[in-house]
């Protein structure tokens, strides 16, 4: 086999393959004398069936099978001896030209090919000890901790059936069925929905008709859909809802104390504000680390300049784009609502994904010059965490993640980020700077 540099522009190579016809055919009748010895045909013996025979019957599948693994095994040794290092498979370019192919699959002629390569440009790592992050941290106090148990108890309060119409604040169970132009809609229709008055969770103008109605009543009235509304197919139109009313109830009082304590499963009052401040706890840890990353990512993306492959920016950005896309669809928006234009939009979240694509690959490299792996047991009990949130399915979602290598990468992915950044974090000089809660989570709010 000889290979030849036909092309080189930035990070693509382009090479020149061929391998001679009597490689090939050495190749094949080693396959069909392996084959002889465990095929059966009638009227032969076993291990006697001539190899000539054998060419007659299988040798253009033995040299389909051969030109492949001659093909893999070539650009494998390209690979090898260029020392590169592949940012996307491969592309080989075989003969077009049928009468061609015939005769690398006859025996006639060499096997002569193109194979095109994208690579991963060298990376330099800088020296990740210099590295300066602030970590933001935040006590939990004793006011949030009152306001999340209050917002328990709101959460938890005992509903009262009452005679008098429904009014905000009152907890409304209905059933409806809504038509436009007399011809009832998809996903119009609900049956003993629970509503609570002025919360704003039906389209507007919805719960206001539903004020003042008692248990048993029905009506019908107009509304119309936002022009925002995220089904398209009914956004700014008319509807009409006819709609019964089965029971009206009003929020009860409760009384923050042991025994709400204990109806929630604890022991007391003092057990549950213990679980509410370790939960807090949990979510500012959270916020922190969030944060914390960011800072790290963009210091490493300062610190590491090149130009990623293309291709992969490309794929990256196809995908940011497609849900950039979908999303302004979803919501019926355009690019002017959004206060800017698609070109400007195309090069901003270009931008985004020559990052994403270039701290990949620099995490890569990190994990890989550090031995930084996803053990077999820390993956499997990422996927048992998914699993376990599917109660009931978890046989099938565990075969799915077995069959489905990708839905597999998509979980080691986070894993093995998460790793790389614990090994920079350990490396750099951390600053712990104390914050208010409200300033830990602002961006994430904003």
């Amino acid at each position: 086999m000889e290979f030849t540099e036909t092309s080189t522009a930035g990070l693509k190579r382009e090479y020149r393959v061929i391998v001679p016809a009597s490689d090939l055919e050495a190749r094949v009748n080693e396959r069909l004398d392996d084959l002889k010895n465990r095929v059966q045909l009638r009227g032969f013996r076993p291990g006697k069936v001539p190899v000539a025979h054998l060419k007659r019957l299988y040798g253009k599948s033995a040299m389909a099978e051969v030109i492949e693994a001659t093909v893999n095994e070539a650009n494998s040794k390209i690979i090898a001896d260029k020392k590169l290092k592949l940012a996307i498979e491969p592309k080989v370019v075989l003969p077009t030209e049928q009468s061609d192919v015939e005769k690398v699959i006859e025996g006639k002629s060499d096997l002569a090919y193109t194979v095109e390569m994208e690579i991963v440009p060298p990376i330099t790592l800088v020296d990740f000890k210099s590295l300066k992050l602030t970590r933001l941290t935040a006590e939990v106090t004793d006011q949030e901790i009152d306001q999340a148990v209050t917002t328990i108890a709101e959460q938890n309060k005992p509903f009262i059936a009452k005679t008098e119409g429904a009014a905000n604040g009152d907890r409304v169970t209905m059933s409806f069925e809504g038509s436009m132009a007399g011809v009832p809609f998809e996903g119009g229709k609900g049956t003993d929905v629970p509503l609570l008055l002025g919360s704003g969770q039906f389209i507007p103008g919805f719960e206001e008709h539903l004020l003042g109605m008692k248990a048993g009543e029905n009506k019908t009235f107009n509304v119309k859909f936002p022009d925002d509304y995220r089904a398209t197919a009914l956004a700014g139109k008319d509807a009409t809802f006819a709609v019964t009313v089965g029971a009206v109830e009003t929020p009860g009082e409760v009384k923050i104390d042991d025994d709400f304590a204990k109806a929630l499963g604890l022991e007391s009052l003092s057990k549950l504000k213990d679980a509410v401040k370790e939960r807090i706890a949990r979510e500012h840890a959270a916020a922190s680390r969030q944060k914390l990353k960011r800072t790290l990512f963009d210091d490493v993306d300062e610190r590491h300049k090149f130009e990623p492959p293309p291709t992969l920016v490309e794929q990256e950005f196809a995908n940011v784009w497609a849900q950039v896309e979908k999303d302004l669809k979803d919501q019926n928006r355009t690019f002017e609502d959004e206060g800017t234009t698609e070109e400007k939009s195309r090069a901003e979240y270009r931008a985004i994904a020559e990052r994403r694509v270039r701290l990949g690959l620099v995490i890569a490299e990190i994990g890989e010059r550090n031995n930084i792996k996803v053990t077999d047991e820390q993956l499997r009990s990422a996927v048992m965490e998914q699993v376990r949130q599917f109660p009931g399915q978890e046989r099938q979602i565990w075969e799915y993640y077995q069959k489905n290598p990708n839905a597999l990468a998509a979980i080691r992915a986070p894993l093995f980020e998460d790793k790389v950044v614990d090994f920079l974090v350990e490396l750099a000089e951390v600053t712990d700077k104390p914050v208010s809660r409200e300033e830990l989570f602002k961006e994430d709010e904003e």
